[in-house]
C-alpha cells in the first residue's frame, strides 16, 4: 500500500516539478521565500479558514437534522373510581432528507473545502508577489545608493579639480562655490537615498520578519520565456482567484439545486410509545409530519436560480481581468526591456563623456558649465537605466510567480 502511495505521489510531483522553473539568482531561494511566505499573517488566516471549512463541510454533509426525543407523564382522574391514573407518553422523531438532498449537501461541502483550499493558494500568490515587489524595491534601492555615492566621489573630483585650477589661476571663487554647491546637492540626494533604502528595508522586515536584503545588485533583464498566449495559458491554469470564482458558481449551481429540491418538504418521522389506563393499555406507533411548501420555497428557489447567474458572470469578470493583468504584465516585461537596453547604452554613453569632460576641464579644455552638465546627464541617465532594470525583471518576475513556476507555487 505505502508503495503504491509513494508511486501517486511521484506521478503527481514530477509534472509540478517539470513546468517549475530555477529561482532567479537575484531572488530569494526558495526555502528562504517559502519560510517567509508561510509565516504570513493572510497566509495564516487562510491556512485556518481551510481548516474551520472541513468543519463546515462535515457538518453539511451530516445536515441538522438530529434526533429528538420527547416524554410526556400526566395523572388522569375517573370519577366515582377513587383513584387516578398514572400514565406517560414517549417518542422519538428525526427529519429525513429526500429528494436527494443528501448527496447535494455531500457535494456542497466538497465544493465549500475547494473554495477554500483555493484562498489558501490566492494568500500564498499575494504574500509571494509582496515578497517580490519589497525584495525588488529594496535591491533598487541599495543599487541607487551606490550610484549617489558614485556620484558623490565624482562631484568631490570635481570640485578638487575647480579648485586646483583655481589655484593655478584658471577659474574663479564663483566657480569652486558652484562646484561646492554642485557636491551638497549630490550629498542631498545621497542622503535621500540612504533614508529610502532604509525604508525599504524596514518595509520588508516588518512584512516579512528575518527577511533580510544581501549584498548584491539586480541582474540583468531578459525577455520572457514564452509568448504572450503561453503564459496566458499558464496564468489562467494556476490561477486561485478564478479557482475561487469558479467554486462559488458551483456552489450556487448546487444550492439552486438544493432550494428546487426543497420545494419537496423534508418529512419528520418517529415512533412511540404510551402507558394509559393503570397501565391496561400500552401504545406502540409510527408518526409522520410533512410541512405543506409554499410562497416561501417557491420564492427561495428562484432566488438561487438568479444567484447563479451572478456567479457566472463573476467568473467571466475575473476571467478578463486575468487575461487583461497578463497582458498588461508582458506588455510591461518587454516594453520595460527594450527601455532598459536604450538606457544602459545611454548610461554609458554619459558616462564616458562625463569622464572625458572631467579631463577636459582638468587640461583646462572644458568649461565648469559643461563639467556639471556631463555629470548631471550621467546621473540622470544612469538613473533612468536603473528604473529601467527594477521594471523590467519586476514584470518578468511577476509573469513567474503569477504562473507558480518559483517558489514552489505549484505545490499549493
Amino acid at each position: 500500500m505505502k508503495l503504491w502511495i509513494g508511486i501517486v505521489m511521484i506521478a503527481w510531483v514530477l509534472p509540478v516539478l517539470a513546468d517549475s522553473q530555477a529561482t532567479p539568482a537575484d531572488l530569494p531561494p526558495t526555502p528562504l521565500a517559502r519560510q517567509w511566505i508561510d509565516q504570513d499573517p493572510a497566509v495564516r488566516e487562510a491556512r485556518s479558514a481551510l481548516l474551520s471549512a472541513g468543519h463546515t463541510a462535515a457538518m453539511i454533509t451530516a445536515s441538522p437534522n438530529e434526533w429528538t426525543t420527547r416524554l410526556t407523564a400526566q395523572r388522569r382522574r375517573y370519577d366515582g373510581l377513587g383513584a387516578d391514573s398514572t400514565e406517560w407518553h414517549a417518542q422519538l422523531e428525526r427529519p429525513i432528507r429526500i429528494n436527494g438532498k443528501a448527496g447535494l449537501d455531500r457535494q456542497l461541502g466538497e465544493v465549500e473545502l475547494a473554495i477554500a483550499e483555493a484562498r489558501v493558494g490566492e494568500a500564498i500568490h499575494e504574500a509571494a508577489r509582496s515578497l517580490l515587489d519589497l525584495w525588488i524595491d529594496g535591491l533598487a534601492a541599495a543599487q541607487a545608493e551606490k550610484l549617489f555615492t558614485e556620484q558623490q566621489s565624482f562631484a568631490q573630483a570635481n570640485l578638487r579639480a575647480v579648485e586646483s585650477r583655481k589655484k593655478a589661476g584658471d577659474a574663479s571663487a564663483l566657480e569652486v562655490s558652484v562646484a561646492a554647491a554642485d557636491l551638497a546637492d549630490v550629498e542631498r540626494q545621497a542622503s535621500l537615498a540612504a533614508s529610502t533604502l532604509a525604508k525599504a528595508r524596514a518595509k520588508l522586515r516588518v512584512r516579512f520578519p528575518g527577511a533580510q536584503l544581501p549584498v548584491r545588485p539586480l541582474g540583468d533583464p531578459l525577455p520572457p520565456a514564452e509568448a504572450e498566449a503561453q503564459w496566458l495559458q499558464r496564468v489562467l491554469e494556476a490561477a486561485d482567484p478564478l479557482r475561487i470564482a469558479e467554486g462559488r458558481l458551483r456552489k450556487a449551481e448546487l444550492t439552486a439545486s438544493r432550494a428546487s429540491a426543497d420545494r419537496v418538504a423534508d418529512p419528520t418521522i418517529g415512533i412511540f410509545t404510551a402507558s394509559e389506563a393503570f397501565r391496561k393499555e400500552g401504545i406502540v406507533g409510527v408518526s409522520i409530519s410533512i410541512p405543506l411548501g409554499g410562497t416561501y420555497r417557491n420564492e427561495r428557489s428562484r432566488q438561487t436560480l438568479q444567484e447563479v447567474e451572478v456567479a457566472r458572470a463573476a467568473v467571466e469578470r475575473q476571467r478578463r481581468d486575468l487575461e487583461s493583468t497578463v497582458a498588461e504584465t508582458y506588455a510591461e516585461a518587454t516594453g520595460n526591456l527594450a527601455r532598459w537596453r536604450l538606457a544602459e547604452k545611454g548610461a554609458l554613453a554619459t558616462g564616458e563623456s562625463a569622464r572625458l569632460t572631467q579631463r577636459a576641464y582638468s587640461l583646462g579644455e572644458a568649461d565648469l558649465q559643461s563639467l556639471l552638465l556631463a555629470r548631471r546627464q550621467f546621473l540622470e541617465a544612469s538613473r533612468s537605466a536603473l528604473e529601467a532594470r527594477a521594471d523590467a525583471l519586476r514584470a518578468n518576475y511577476r509573469l513567474l510567480v503569477d504562473a507558480h513556476l518559483i517558489w514552489d507555487l505549484a505545490l499549493e
